[in-house]
């Protein structure tokens, strides 16, 4: 049961893929590393549902014998009164309270897994809730009770899975987008070779990033376009914005280019007034 959703809490799973010719954006944990990571510690399939905390605060009671295991932005956390370490995976017994405090260091988001999984309905596939498109399970909020799986048999016997800290300054792969030729040919030198801050307009849709200015060669108008997860697409300010899982499947302005897929979970992880930046990524194997 949800004492306290925090800032925003919402169930997340792996996403709804395959539906984006019907306007279905993907969804799913901004930060997929860490949601397979906690599911794998307490024994689930790797595509379960668990629990996405932005900025902790985060109280939930065991009302099952369950293990749980937390990952993602490490915070400081206690179960029943007792200090829970991130990547580690825990026995909760009923009446238990699990209580969240703020990120301690990098990163926005922490997942919470139950062995079991978040047992909620799916919708088109999926048990991810999605800011934008208003499908699946809405955002948790006091009193909420979500059910759970069947135990999963055999649970991992992994007391520990040491994962590096997130880094304070994450840099992200990126290959040139489909319209890095409306831009003036220093555009892609400008956006890798240059530090951008995280706005606070940031959220599951996307984030707005602060910094030198990518300018147009062709200012056209531009009909929207199908826009993949980790595109970068620019606005008439020149500030570029990074959509993330719950983006639009189409947009109207070009992008210049698309974070890789391996560096889609730390994108997910960014939080206003991080300072983020951007290399080419070395070979098609990095994608």
């Amino acid at each position: 049961m949800v004492h306290h959703p925090g800032p925003l809490s919402t169930v997340q799973d792996l996403g709804r893929a395959g539906w984006a010719a019907l306007g279905v954006p993907p969804s799913g944990a901004s930060d997929s590393r860490s949601l397979t990571l906690a599911n794998r510690l307490v024994g689930n399939p790797e595509h379960a549902a668990c629990v996405e905390a932005s900025l902790g605060g985060l109280t939930v009671e065991l009302t099952a014998a369950r293990h749980i295991a937390l990952t993602g932005a490490h915070t400081a956390a206690d179960l029943a009164g007792r200090p829970v370490a991130a990547n580690t995976p825990y026995y909760a017994r009923p009446g238990d309270v699990l209580r969240l405090g703020r990120p301690l260091g990098g990163g926005l988001r922490t997942y919470l897994a139950v062995s079991g999984g978040i047992a909620v309905d799916p919708t088109l596939g999926s048990r991810s809730t999605d800011l934008l498109a208003g499908l699946g399970p809405p955002p948790l909020r006091p009193g909420h009770r979500l059910p759970l799986g069947d135990q999963p048999s055999p649970r991992t016997m992994v007391d520990l899975a040491p994962s590096p800290a997130l880094p304070a300054r994450p840099v992200l792969d990126v290959v040139p987008g489909p319209r890095d030729d409306w831009f003036t040919p220093d555009g892609l030198a400008t956006l890798t070779g240059n530090p951008y801050t995280v706005t606070a307009d940031a959220n599951r849709v996307g984030v707005r990033l602060d910094g030198p200015a990518l300018t147009r060669r062709v200012t056209a108008e531009l009909g929207p376009e199908g826009m993949p997860t980790g595109a970068l697409q620019v606005p008439p300010s020149g500030q570029p914005i990074l959509f993330l899982t719950d983006h639009p499947a189409t947009g109207g302005y070009p992008v210049i280019a698309v974070v890789t897929t391996r560096c889609l979970p730390l994108a997910g992880q960014l939080a206003p007034g991080d300072t983020v930046s951007f290399r080419f990524a070395r070979g098609a194997d990095e994608f």
